[in-house]
């Protein structure tokens, strides 16, 4: 293998003859240093030997590399092999470190709100529906009309942005005790209640970040810990608003005299089963078997529970159903026009609690409506979950077993014996809650349905 002592000219003048694809010009001064001319291309390379067997090491392209750097970086590889040391490794280390570096620092350039996002996306598979709209909202950028109804005068025509959007923007690793704490402080000026959600669903945020192999070393875990951030976060009271005896026959008055039958069904039926809200907005006609007498409905719990199908229930479902399979019109009046409502296309909404306006397709908060009902009724504040309340609390002037009511309101069992030694027929369910529903309706002085209306239809057998 000839070697010369490489020039700037020889560098130049050293081209590819014939069919070659490559051609090598070895100096003599630097060992192991070449010249390699390829096909439009010319750089410096080094050949050496480790544990017996030849390689080569791209150097650089000879018009960036000047020769004498080619022949230092060359002595620098050749010291390295006679330590033993593959180049090749060492290259593919430095680059390996260079990309863990620049990763590094994009990863430290991750806001909140792209956190939030992949958090979402792993977290919400186990989230209820309305765990992933609370956390949406959280998350919102406002700024979007409001509809007028139920707004309350002096508030803005626009949406608010959500409790922790101001931290969308706000990478990771600033995150500190300080920021939350004017958070929170300027949280707790639109409302203490949802100020505190805000905080548990940050702190819920961050310590999955804590768990995470990409932002556990972002993240300050110390900052929502700190005293001055806790104190800022209203304690959690266990609510008593509950409709008693004496309220029943006003809040019944009131809530039947709603204009939507929708609405004035769904508040009697919160009462009347004890259901969970967002249980009840969601239930499907599939859910409803007027046959059996029973409602199958999703469950906090479990995937779903199976409850009796009360008379005066079946009563308010059997309206609903024919209000819902009742086609429109021919025609409706739209500002001032006869237009003709396009009936071929049309069909029954497979939601009980149906809503044209809702992008679901059914209702999602009527707590407005039984706000303004109460009201006139002249009771108390009293939430949709005190209506819920309702149930288990006047289940008892029945005598009611708990575990009944709480089986039918789908409490998760609390003793051994209701976990495992209870097993009780939908049949035993019907008897207690029959009993609680005509109670209930005879205190609010409604007439007693025929019970056989809702029994499970009997034939005789030979």
């Amino acid at each position: 293998m000839a070697r010369v002592k490489l020039t700037a000219g020889r560098v130049r003048d050293f081209e590819l003859t014939g069919e070659q694809n490559q051609a090598f010009l070895w100096d003599s001064d630097a060992p192991g240093l070449a010249v390699r001319a390829t096909r439009g291309a010319k750089a410096y390379i080094f050949q050496g030997r480790l544990n017996g067997k030849v390689f080569r090491v791209t150097i650089g392209d000879a018009r960036v590399w000047g020769i004498d750097e080619a022949r230092q970086e060359a002595r620098r590889l050749q010291t390295a092999v006679d330590q033993g040391i593959d180049p090749r490794q060492q290259k593919a280390d430095r680059i390996a470190e260079a990309e863990a570096q620049r990763i590094a620092e994009a990863q430290r350039e991750t806001t909140v709100g792209e956190a939030w996002a992949e958090y979402v996306a792993a977290r919400s598979p186990k989230w209820s529906e309305a765990t992933q709209r609370d956390h949406d909202a959280m998350m919102k950028p406002g700024g979007e009309p409001r509809p007028k109804r139920g707004r309350r005068p002096g508030d803005s025509d626009k949406t608010l942005p959500g409790m922790l959007y101001p931290l969308a923007g706000v990478r990771l690793t600033d995150i500190d005790a300080d920021m939350l704490q004017a958070l929170m402080e300027a949280n707790n000026a639109r409302g203490k209640t949802q100020a505190a959600l805000a905080f548990r669903m940050l702190r819920a945020f961050l310590n999955w970040c804590d768990q995470h192999k990409t932002y556990k070393n972002l993240i300050d875990l110390s900052a929502h810990k700190a005293r001055a951030v806790r104190d800022q976060v209203q304690r959690s009271q266990a609510k008593d608003d509950c409709l008693q005896r004496e309220m029943l026959r006003p809040w019944f008055e009131q809530v039947r005299q709603l204009s939507s039958a929708t609405t004035a069904a769904y508040l009697q039926m919160v009462l009347l089963t004890g259901a969970r809200s967002n249980e009840l907005t969601g239930l499907r006609w599939d859910d409803v078997d007027f046959r059996w007498a029973t409602l199958r409905i999703g469950d906090k719990v479990s995937d779903a529970r199976t409850i009796p199908l009360t008379p005066y229930v079946a009563g308010l479902l059997r309206e609903l159903k024919r209000i819902n399979d009742t086609p429109p019109p021919e025609y409706r009046i739209l500002h001032g026009k006869r237009i003709k409502n396009d009936l071929e296309r049309w069909e029954p909404s497979p939601w009980v609690f149906s809503s044209a306006k809702s992008a679901s397709g059914h209702a999602e908060d009527l707590s407005d409506a039984h706000e303004r009902a109460a009201k006139a009724a002249g009771l108390p504040d009293i939430t949709l979950h005190g209506l819920r309340r309702s149930f288990g609390t006047l289940a008892e002037w029945v005598e009611c077993p708990s575990g009944v009511s709480a089986q039918i309101m789908g409490h998760a069992p609390s003793a051994l014996a209701e976990k495992h030694y209870r097993v009780r027929p939908i049949d035993l369910l019907r008897l207690w809650h029959t009993r609680i529903e005509a109670w209930i309706l005879t205190e609010a002085g409604i007439e007693q349905p025929n019970q056989d209306q809702a029994a499970p239809a009997l034939r005789a057998v030979s």
